[in-house]
């Protein structure tokens, strides 16, 4: 399914952006939100608006609370939006709450990225990832419909048609992810003997990684005179993509492309996509790029060095490789 498709047609796609900032976050709020805009435009919305609301701390029944809300739902009728763009991953229960006060369809930032990555997967194994990912995205939200399907139950130890519709809906995501799960086993197997295959033949593997869209398949290309698609849009590459690289001195280097990283890298896409983010973990050499003419360029070195560190590769020899220099102001 196409972003166009499932978020709509051409006349309906007009956005807003709601944000909450926790106190000290004031100053970074801004660059969040450039983010999340540039995440909903490669997802086929048109951002109009954006709006950010201070807090001492993030509501758990609305996520910005009840007054703001209000106002936030107002200002998108009268301005015709179809659709509010929460910068956050919204829990169940948020999601319930804010959608009882809007008209508007309700996303968060979650979803979004969920949506990209299921457009931008090519192979069989990055199409297995993504829908597992949403799959267990969409698991957490059935949990948080129990307590308000349970009341159509009549009275305790009874089972009414919401609570037996919402749990034919998990068995059912269950059942599905527990086939996906079978076929990653199996793709994994044979990624694991394409691993053992270069160690057997001594080959020297570097992992080509970095922010989203800082021009890694482009580096890529430029090395190893392929034609990796690359373009300037988030998360185009899902898949590692292996080429081999001759030095001049006789060395050769088996160069992996991998999924680019982003701050707060929902979970579900993390425990998907573990499998092939394996590909650093085993690598013996970490090019990592960065786009210095990027303003959030340190920050974005940063979390690509604290997502590698979880990963297990935080020691792995590492060069740092400064890109799109050329455009930096």
């Amino acid at each position: 399914m196409s972003l166009k498709s499932f978020y709509g047609n051409e006349d309906n796609r007009r956005a807003y952006l709601v944000a909450a900032a926790l106190p000290g976050e004031e100053d970074s709020i801004d660059s969040s939100l450039d983010e999340l805009e540039d995440l909903a435009n490669t997802c086929g919305f048109d951002v109009v608006a954006r709006t950010t609301q201070n807090v001492k701390s993030i509501s758990g029944s609305s996520y910005i609370g009840s007054g703001k809300l209000a106002e936030i739902s107002e200002m998108a009728e009268n301005a015709d939006v179809d659709h509010l763009i929460f910068n956050a991953e919204l829990s169940a229960a948020q999601f319930r709450n804010i959608a009882k006060e809007t008209s508007a369809a309700v996303h968060d930032r979650t979803g979004v990225i969920l949506e990209i990555f299921s457009d931008h997967a090519r192979t069989d194994e990055g199409k297995i990832q993504v829908e597992l990912a949403r799959l267990r995205y969409r698991l957490t939200r059935l949990a948080g419909k129990g307590t308000e399907l349970s009341r159509l139950g009549g009275g305790i130890g009874t089972r009414g048609p919401g609570e037996t519709k919402l749990e034919q809906d998990r068995r059912a995501i269950q059942r599905r992810m527990g086939q996906l799960k079978k076929e990653l086993d199996q793709l994994e197997l044979r990624r694991k003997h394409q691993r053992s295959s270069r160690q057997r033949k001594d080959a020297l593997v570097a992992a080509v990684v970095g922010y989203t869209n800082a021009g890694k398949s482009t580096l890529m290309n430029k090395l190893c005179g392929t034609d990796i698609p690359a373009e300037n849009r988030l998360f185009m590459t899902l898949d590692p993509t292996a080429r081999k690289l001759e030095l001049r001195d006789g060395i050769s280097y088996v160069l992996i492309d991998t999924v680019g990283f982003i701050r707060e890298m929902p979970k579900h896409l993390k425990q998907a996509f573990k499998a092939t983010l394996e590909e650093v973990v085993e690598a013996d050499l970490i090019l990592h790029l960065t786009d210095v003419s990027d303003k959030e360029a340190a920050m974005h070195r940063q979390v690509v060095d604290e997502q590698l560190s979880e990963l297990g590769a935080g020691a792995t020899d590492t060069f740092y490789i400064a890109n799109k220099i050329d455009n930096k102001s």
